[in-house]
């Protein structure tokens, strides 16, 4: 049946509106919170001694979501673990959870508190972002009771969940994301029965979100990405430092890059547990990060983002990321290939020797291509041009294809691969290549003092990651990070 006449000018208008509302760009911020954590315990507290904790982390979220949006913000994202911490046992965990009902039930906590059972914190958030008039996106914990009819019924009656929620500028509940990819310490939530792809839409893009561990594996991250053609996914993190590939501030612009996407990662900031690096992403680099192992404040960030990253003129083309190495002739081989672990993996290194040259490494399917120059090379710092090719199964499960420019943590080959900040040899140029058999592929340079190398690098659409200009300060890495999500 076809619309009556002032139906389809009503639909006309309204799209008409939408249009004029849409933005080409948009202001995001990202909170870096020092967690106020509860006392260890081995009781659960009552719940008002919960909400009392949990309303001591809320006052300094609150001051950053009024900052956020004084500075024109159009979203906020608040880190994972951020309003209560992470000192829990499955039983302690319990009094600060909430029921977190579906987004689809068009709820305002804010001017509806009484609706559902008693939920003071989304009540809380979305007062926030109501009277900010800003999107407001935290990390908190959902429980749901079952009973012994549902086979996966845990024997205390309730599924538990590290669960992200989008509030949105009117205050409404408009995203809820369960946890699917548990870190291994995580034991007081439980597993989702299936991955979730929650995505939202709004006048400046359409969103997805998961949360820190998520990053690493095919679902949600990839799904949403690739298939639901996600412009900027909001990533609530409490993220351990992992030299020299999985510093937060590396490896998240890496993905963004990779994935040709918006990413906005709020990371806790808890140095003793070397959590910091927090970050607004575009696919062609970082808008602005921050990285503090110093000090235990708190930071926000804010910086503007195209609200279509795929359509934008500065969106980097599509890559074929073996194209140029299955292309060139193999470089000799050498006789400085020796083995070394990186984070439990073996890979397979060479050592810069000269000045400049061309190298090559390979490990299985894997061959790694390096160009250089060295602005001049030092008698007390060594690099290694490393590969490797095979299933990590530390933390997790997941197959890697890496092929790294690294410096060494001394002159002693033997200590190749393990963790080091600070370098003094510079690079004129750098181009690095390889065969990778996935096109998932992660693109890292990472300066000493961990700083970040925006508009510095470019990768090619062959596959060749190449400096721009003179790399302006000492390298401490530069890295293609692939994931063969199939062979996991």
């Amino acid at each position: 049946m076809l619309p009556s006449q002032p139906l389809l000018h009503a639909a006309v208008f309204a799209l008409a509106v939408l249009q004029v509302l849409a933005s080409d760009t948009f202001i995001a911020a990202v909170y870096e919170h020092a967690v106020i954590l509860p006392d260890a315990t081995g009781e659960p507290v009552s719940p008002d001694d919960a909400l009392a904790l949990m309303n001591k982390n809320m006052d300094v979220l609150e001051g950053a979501v009024k900052e956020a949006a004084q500075q024109g913000a159009h979203i906020i994202v608040t880190p994972e673990d951020g309003i209560y911490g992470w000192r829990f046992t499955r039983e302690t965990i319990y009094p600060y959870l909430e029921d977190i009902p579906d987004p689809a039930v068009n709820w305002i906590p804010c001017t509806d508190p009484t609706r559902f059972a008693p939920a003071p914190v989304q009540e809380r958030l979305s007062c926030m972002a109501r009277n900010n008039s800003i999107y407001v996106v935290a990390n908190i914990g959902d429980k749901k009771p079952c009973n012994s009819s549902d086979p996966g019924c845990p024997s205390d009656g309730r599924y538990q969940y590290n669960t992200d929620v989008v509030f949105d500028s009117e205050g409404k509940l408009v995203a809820r994301y369960h946890k699917y990819n548990l870190f291994m310490s995580e034991t007081q939530f439980n597993y989702p029965k299936e991955p979730e792809a929650v995505t939202f839409e709004t006048p400046f893009g359409k969103f997805g979100i998961f949360t820190c561990f998520d990053i690493l594996f095919h679902e949600p991250a990839v799904v949403l990405v690739s298939k639901l053609q996600v412009d900027t996914v909001l990533f609530p993190t409490a993220w351990m430092n992992v030299l020299p590939f999985l510093t937060a501030v590396e490896f998240h612009s890496a993905w963004a890059m990779g994935m040709g996407v918006n990413f906005l990662a709020a990371n806790t900031h808890y140095t003793s547990m070397s959590m910091t690096g927090s970050g607004i992403y575009a696919p062609d680099g970082a808008r602005t990060y921050y990285y503090n192992m110093k000090t235990e404040d708190g930071h926000l960030l804010v910086a503007e983002l195209d609200s279509h990253p795929h359509i934008s003129p500065a969106s980097p083309p599509a890559v074929n990321w073996s194209s140029y190495a299955l292309s060139v002739k193999r470089f000799s081989p050498n006789d400085h290939e020796f083995e070394g672990l990186i984070f439990h993996d073996l890979f397979t290194f060479t050592e810069l020797t000269k000045p400049e040259g061309n190298l090559a490494v390979c490990q299985k399917d894997l061959c790694c291509h390096l160009s250089y120059k060295m602005a001049g090379k030092r008698e007390d710092e060594v690099y290694v041009l490393g590969a490797f090719d095979g299933l990590h199964v530390v933390e997790g499960q997941y197959y890697l294809q890496i092929c790294t420019l690294l410096k060494c943590k001394s002159t002693d080959l033997n200590m190749c691969g393990q963790p080091v900040e600070t370098a003094q040899t510079k690079f004129e140029m750098f181009s690095l290549s390889s065969t990778f058999g996935t096109n998932y592929v992660f693109p890292e340079v990472l300066y000493s003092g961990v700083q970040l190398a925006p508009g510095e690098f470019k990768v090619l659409n062959d596959g060749c990651l190449i400096s721009k200009t003179r790399p302006t300060k000492p390298v401490v890495t530069v890295t293609l990070f692939g994931r063969w999500y199939e062979k996991d």
